[in-house]
């Protein structure tokens, strides 16, 4: 009776069992449902997670703009002469910034392209030349910065010298204007310079009736007058065979030119001529590049720079006049050959000297 009854009990326990518990088949797809489910769940708690740190990095990044406004404009209403300083240096950051990445796209693409510098569009190749000088002026002021404690020294001289450790990007726009002035006087004080040099080298040729139309050409442009495009052209071939070849002429002759491109007159004569030839070249370069793209595609800053680079101090003329002016030196450049780079050196003088000259 008892063990009969404890069989009874244990097969109802095993029914109550098997009707709780489902058969093995329907079990399967139930884990496999809640696993499924999971990653699921997971997933959209980081897809929440990132857009709550995403609001929040917006509502952080708008309230400092916020405050960044207010202490701007108190810096103007209160300290007017330190606003228009810091107001500069950020527009200047905000633009070397953009410089650096224009400058990593174009290294990019010639990298890409396999392209050298002379076959960049001219703005690409304008914006690399420009860049090159940058990094050279930036340079000194780099080196004193490396000591400890000498962040100081450097905003210091900064200060009272922006002309000559600041780069384009950090002056103000009056100081723009007036720095391309000072820059310019220094220009056109070697103007009479080259002309004397130019004249002196002219006597010194063999063939009469060249040597004096170039003697002609000087005294022309030493009285004040403007030569036209065909004078220039008459002597061209003295300037490619002769002892008017960049790399012939006399070491006085060639500081007086590298003046005239801003280049520093105290080197050794070989370092002189090879960097007078390289950046005429470069300019030579830059001209075809000009006339490819086209002088109806250039702004009125991008004009006004491309006369000041050829020797012209545009920031007393008009557009119209720079326009013209840049349009007779176009068509003397893409006339000559790269080996007559001398005459376009000269012309840098000889076009730019009495054209347009400031009011007293």
């Amino acid at each position: 009776m008892a063990l009969s009854r404890a069989a009874a009990r244990g097969g109802l326990w095993r029914l109550g069992a098997a009707a709780r518990s489902p058969p093995r088949g329907q079990m399967q797809p139930q884990l496999a449902l809640g696993m499924s489910r999971s990653p699921v769940r997971s997933q959209g708690r980081s897809l929440s997670s990132r857009a709550a740190s995403r609001a929040l990095v917006a509502a952080v990044a708008a309230a400092a703009r916020r405050v960044s406004a207010r202490y701007e404009q108190h810096l103007e209403r209160s300290f007017p002469r330190f606003y228009l300083l810091y107001s500069t240096f950020k527009t200047g950051v905000q633009a070397l910034l953009l410089e650096v990445q224009e400058i990593r796209r174009i290294r990019a693409r010639m990298s890409q392209l396999q392209l050298s510098p002379q076959q960049l569009p001219y703005r690409d190749m304008e914006r690399l030349r420009q860049f090159r000088r940058d990094v050279l002026k930036i340079i000194p002021i780099g080196i004193i910065a490396i000591p400890p404690f000498a962040n100081f020294l450097v905003l210091v001289l900064m200060y009272f010298f922006p002309r000559q450790l600041l780069i384009r990007h950090f002056w103000t726009p009056r100081q723009q204007v007036e720095f391309l002035g000072a820059y310019d006087c220094r220009r056109r004080a070697s103007y009479p310079a080259v002309l004397r040099e130019l004249a002196r080298a002219a006597r010194s040729l063999p063939e009469p009736q060249p040597r004096q139309l170039l003697l002609q050409l000087c005294a022309q442009v030493q009285g004040g007058a403007r030569p036209h495009l065909a004078q220039l052209l008459a002597v061209r071939s003295l300037f490619s065979g002769s002892l008017l070849v960049l790399n012939r002429l006399h070491v006085d002759h060639v500081r007086a030119l590298s003046q005239v491109l801003f280049l520093t007159p105290h080197l050794p004569a070989f370092f002189l001529r090879h960097r007078l030839c390289s950046h005429v070249l470069e300019i030579w370069h830059l001209d075809r590049a000009l006339l490819h793209l086209g002088l109806a595609q250039l702004s009125e800053e991008e004009l006004r720079a491309a006369c000041y680079l050829r020797g012209l101090n545009s920031t007393h003329l008009g557009q119209a006049e720079c326009r013209a002016w840049l349009e007779q030196w176009l068509r003397l450049s893409c006339e000559l050959q790269a080996s007559e780079a001398s005459l376009l050196a000269h012309s840098l003088v000889l076009l730019s000297l009495n054209y347009g000259q400031p009011p007293e």
